[in-house]
C-alpha cells in the first residue's frame, strides 16, 4: 500500500492519461478543450498528492523508486510548466482562437505520458527505473515534436529527434550494462559502494557512457546537435515543454545519479562535467550570435544555460546541488516567459512569425510585449537587478565554495559573450526601424501569464529566503 502512495503522482498521470485517451477515442477531436483542461486537472491533482507520502515518504518497489524532497522539488516545477504548455496550445494550433485540425485530442494525452516518465526519472534510484522513465518520456516526445504532420519542419524535427534520441538511448543503455557488469548491481546505493572502493577501467567506461547518454537529454555539448533543429521545427508549445519541464527532469536526473549513485567517484566525473559546462557556455553563446530565427536563438540559449547549471553540479556538494535546483527554478520562469512572447509574434493574418528582424520597432507598436521580452532577455543575460543574476550567482558561489574558482571565473567571463545576443534582441525592438506591426494581443491568458512571469523576474529577490530554504532541503535528501 505504501508503494502505491509513494508513486501516486505517476499513477494519477498514467491512469488519467489512459482515461483521457478513451475519451478522445469516443468523442474525437471536438473534445480537445475538455481533454486539455482534464489534463491540467490531473497535473494539479498529481502536484497535490506530493503533500502526502508521495512527497517525502521513502523507498518504494524494493529500492527502485524514492519519494523524497528532491523529487518533490523537481516534480512541482515539471507539473507547473507542463500545465502552461497545455493551456497555451489551442490558440497556437488554431490561430485566431479557432481550433485547427492539426490540434488533435492526443496532444494533452501524450504530454501527460511524457510527464509521468519525467516524474519516474527524477525519483528513480535504480538505473533500470531511470531508463524506463526516460524512454516513456522520450517516446512521447518524438511524436510531439512531429505533431504538425503537414509541416515539413515539424516532421524533420521529429525524425531527427527520434534518430539521435535512439542513438543516445543506446549509449546510455551500454553504459548501464557496463556499470552492472563491473559492479554487479543497478541500484544507486550498490553502485556508490562499489565506486567507493575505487574505480576500475570497466567502471570508469560505464560512468563515461552513462554521463554521455544523459548529456544528450540535457542538450549539453558535445551532444547538443539536435537542439536547434528540433526547437525550431517542433510546435512552439512543444518546444516550450522541451526547454522547461523536460530540461528540469533531465537535469534533476543527472544530479541524482551524480550525487547518489556516483557521489563516491566525484573526482572522476567532475572532469566530464567541467568540460561539458564550459563547452556548453561558450558554444551556446557563440552559436546564438548569428541566428535569425528566435526559436533557434532560444535553443542555443538553453544550451548556454545548461552550461551554467553544470557549474553548480561540478561542485559535487550539497550547496552545489541546491544551486542547480535554484537555477532551474528561475530558468524555467525566464524561458516560459520568452516563449510566451514568441507565441504573441503573429502577423495581421494570424500567421506565426519567428524571424528576429520582425521584432524591429516592437517597442512602438506593442510596448507591453517589448517590455516583457526585454525583461526576460536581460534576466537570461544575468544582468542585475533581475532574478536571472541571482541564478548565476548561486552556481558560481557553489563552485567557489568547492574550490573551483577557475571554473567560476571562466564561466563569468564567458557569460559576457551570451549577453551580446540577448542585448541584440533588445536593440532590435527599441532602436531599429519599425517592421510590419504584429496582430494585436487577443489572449488574456497569454498576456496574464507573461505579466506574472515578468513580475516574478523583477520582484523575485523577495522569494530568495523561501526558494533557498526549499532548494537546500531538497538537496539534503541526496546526502
Amino acid at each position: 500500500m505504501n508503494t502505491l502512495l509513494f508513486t501516486a503522482p505517476e499513477l494519477i498521470l498514467s491512469v488519467g492519461a489512459m482515461v483521457l485517451m478513451l475519451v478522445a477515442a469516443w468523442q474525437g477531436d471536438k473534445a480537445i478543450g475538455a481533454i486539455s483542461w482534464g489534463a491540467v486537472g490531473l497535473l494539479l491533482l498529481a502536484g497535490l498528492s506530493l503533500i502526502g507520502p508521495a512527497g517525502n515518504g521513502g523507498v518504494a518497489f524494493d529500492g527502485l523508486y524514492r519519494a523524497d524532497a528532491f523529487g518533490t522539488f523537481a516534480k512541482v516545477l515539471i507539473y507547473a510548466t507542463t500545465a502552461v504548455c497545455i493551456v497555451v496550445a489551442p490558440r497556437f494550433f488554431g490561430g485566431n482562437g479557432i481550433v485547427h485540425e492539426q490540434l488533435r485530442a492526443e496532444y494533452p494525452v501524450l504530454i501527460l505520458l511524457a510527464t509521468a516518465g519525467a516524474g519516474m526519472m527524477v525519483s528513480a534510484t535504480d538505473l533500470l527505473t531511470l531508463y524506463i522513465g526516460l524512454e516513456l518520456q522520450s517516446l512521447a516526445s518524438y511524436v510531439l515534436a512531429s505533431f504538425m504532420r503537414r509541416d515539413t519542419r515539424s516532421a524533420e524535427a521529429g525524425l531527427k529527434y527520434f534518430v539521435l534520441g535512439a542513438l543516445a538511448s543506446g549509449i546510455l543503455l551500454y553504459g548501464i550494462s557496463l556499470v552492472y557488469g563491473f559492479t554487479g548491481t543497478t541500484g544507486y546505493d550498490g553502485i556508490a559502494r562499489a565506486f567507493g572502493a575505487g574505480l576500475n577501467t570497466g567502471q570508469l567506461f560505464g560512468l563515461v557512457f552513462v554521463f554521455a547518454g544523459i548529456a544528450f537529454k540535457i542538450a549539453a555539448v558535445p551532444f547538443h546537435m539536435w537542439t536547434p533543429d528540433v526547437y525550431e521545427g517542433a510546435p512552439t508549445p512543444v518546444t516550450m515543454l522541451f526547454a522547461t519541464a523536460q530540461k528540469v527532469a533531465a537535469i534533476a536526473l543527472l544530479v541524482r545519479v551524480s550525487m547518489e549513485a556516483m557521489g563516491s567517484a566525484t573526482g572522476d566525473w567532475r572532469q566530464i562535467v567541467i568540460f561539458a559546462s564550459l563547452a556548453s557556455i561558450v558554444l551556446g553563446a557563440v552559436g546564438a550570435i548569428g541566428q535569425t530565427n528566435i526559436k533557434r536563438l532560444l535553443a542555443y540559449s538553453s544550451i548556454n544555460n545548461v552550461g551554467f547549471a553544470l557549474v553548480g553540479l561540478a561542485a559535487g556538494t550539497r550547496e552545489g546541488a541546491a544551486s542547480v535546483l535554484t537555477y532551474m527554478a528561475i530558468y524555467v520562469v525566464m524561458t516560459l516567459g520568452s516563449f510566451l512572447c514568441v507565441l504573441q509574434m503573429r502577423d495581421t493574418d494570424g500567421n506565426h512569425v519567428e524571424s528576429i528582424v520582425s521584432l524591429s520597432g516592437l517597442s512602438q507598436s506593442r510596448k507591453g510585449l517589448a517590455a516583457a521580452l526585454a525583461i526576460f532577455m536581460f534576466s537570461l543575460a544575468g544582468i542585475p537587478p533581475l532574478f536571472g543574476f541571482w541564478a548565476k550567482f548561486v552556481v558560481f558561489d557553489a563552485a567557489v565554495g568547492a574550490g573551483l574558482t577557475p571554473l567560476a571565473a571562466i564561466g563569468i567571463a564567458s557569460s559576457v559573450i551570451g549577453a551580446f545576443y540577448y542585448l541584440k534582441i533588445i536593440k532590435t525592438m527599441y532602436f531599429d526601424k519599425p517592421a510590419v506591426a504584429y496582430a494585436p494581443a487577443t489572449s488574456a491568458l497569454e498576456n496574464g501569464l507573461i505579466a506574472v512571469f515578468a513580475a516574478f523576474i523583477v520582484l523575485g529577490y523577495l522569494a530568495i529566503p523561501w526558494l533557498g530554504a526549499w532548494s537546500n532541503a531538497a538537496a539534503g535528501a541526496l546526502f
